[in-house]
């Protein structure tokens, strides 16, 4: 059966299957967010920002990412999620690029908002494809697409803390490390692909949020997704400020949350088809706040990064049970659904660290944190919802 135009590719298009095109996308999103989020203490420290106004200028970066959600999905809808996922990875490197070019506070907060709106036109058009990927194959492939999303944020830190152990300049950093990942990745994603047209008579109106059952979905959605921007964001400067450690060890933090988060998402769909849905969400949440509470209650660097793995075990889960829920609900087509909810998930990621941000200016950063050991908690709580109909 074929997967594309034609399969007259031979040995080239194996190399470059739909699956791999679409995962080498889920990498470089991953990848140019890790880099960036393993020098936010060195940025911070540059532009002498507090916590609190490191948490206003990522709040910037998220209403870019709010702001470009239904532009994306319109313009993947009208010329195809392929050609968009392609198009704006190029907008996001030349965004990294931005951030470290950007001379004066002004400056950043434009480049961060431009940024974001990189950041999450991508993650709607690329999902979007996978989700076309996914529909062709006919079996599950979301939590080994969201695996590649992790493996690259893992390898995006590890080139910070490369960086910064030689002290490596962080224009220089960002313009390597991003087009060298870009170079790579758009590399596997040029294939042709003819998205699966949708069903006629089967269109729902468009709706940004999640309604009926499906808002408890994006609930969960979004507390585990907070934890997720919160790490991505936060989990370096806490380990400076809570533990004493260098930027470099520091930089480590987010690296160990990823590689735990990749490493659960490969095994996710066999988790879930073993102890079900239900209780996997319960077990992810589980996982998440008692990680959370352990990097609180040490205040060791040893403590924090078994803190820090146990989140990204916990985390892992929680977006593509979502997504999972969302596509078999019986009122509304696959592709609405999962928009929806979606939007819940991302809005999570974003609003998660400046809501850490300005929590930390006014109490503690550590205090802060518990913040996501409660949102954890809900997870559990709520993941009856996670039942496929």
């Amino acid at each position: 059966m074929s997967e594309t135009r034609s399969d007259h590719s031979g040995q080239a298009f194996r190399l470059r299957s739909p699956w791999r095109a679409v995962s080498a996308m889920f990498v470089l999103n991953g990848a140019l967010f890790g880099i960036w989020a393993s020098r936010i203490p060195a940025v911070s420290e540059i532009h002498g920002l507090t916590p609190g106004g490191l948490g206003l200028l990522l709040l910037l970066m998220a209403a870019g990412a709010i702001l470009s959600f239904p532009l994306a999905g319109r313009a993947a809808d009208r010329i195809g999620a392929a050609r968009v996922t392609r198009r704006v990875a190029l907008a996001y490197v030349l965004g990294l690029v931005l951030l470290a070019l950007a001379p004066t506070l002004p400056l950043l907060a434009a480049a961060l908002f431009v940024f974001g709106a990189a950041h999450g036109s991508m993650d709607v058009a690329m999902n979007a494809w996978a989700s076309e990927v996914e529909a062709r194959a006919a079996r599950p492939m979301m939590s080994s697409f969201h695996a590649m999303f992790s493996l690259g944020a893992g390898l995006g830190a590890l080139s910070g803390y490369g960086a910064a152990s030689i002290n490596a300049d962080i224009t220089l950093h960002f313009l390597v490390a991003g087009s060298v990942s870009a170079l790579l990745t758009l590399y596997m994603a040029q294939i042709p692909w003819v998205a699966i047209p949708a069903p006629m008579g089967g269109a729902a109106k468009p709706s940004l949020l999640p309604r009926g059952p499906l808002l408890a979905v994006g609930f969960v959605a979004f507390c585990g997704a907070v934890g997720e921007g919160a790490m991505a964001d936060w989990s370096a400067i806490f380990l400076v400020l809570t533990t004493g450690a260098t930027e470099a060890d520091a930089a480590l933090g987010f690296a160990v949350f990823s590689v735990a988060m990749v490493a659960m998402r490969l095994v996710g769909d066999l988790v879930v088809a073993r102890i079900s849905p239900v209780a996997a969400g319960r077990l992810a949440g589980a996982s998440a706040s008692i990680g959370a509470l352990i990097a609180v209650s040490w205040g060791s660097y040893g403590a924090a990064m078994v803190g820090f793995a146990l989140m990204g075990i916990g985390y892992a889960l929680v977006m593509p049970l979502a997504f999972s829920r969302a596509a078999s609900d019986p009122d509304l087509p696959a592709g609405a659904a999962i928009a929806s909810v979606a939007t819940f998930g991302y809005g999570g990621i974003l609003i998660g660290p400046p809501m850490i941000g300005v929590t930390a200016e006014l109490i503690s950063l550590p205090a802060a944190f518990l913040i996501l050991a409660a949102l954890a908690v809900f997870i559990v709580i709520f993941s009856h919802v996670l039942r496929r109909s």
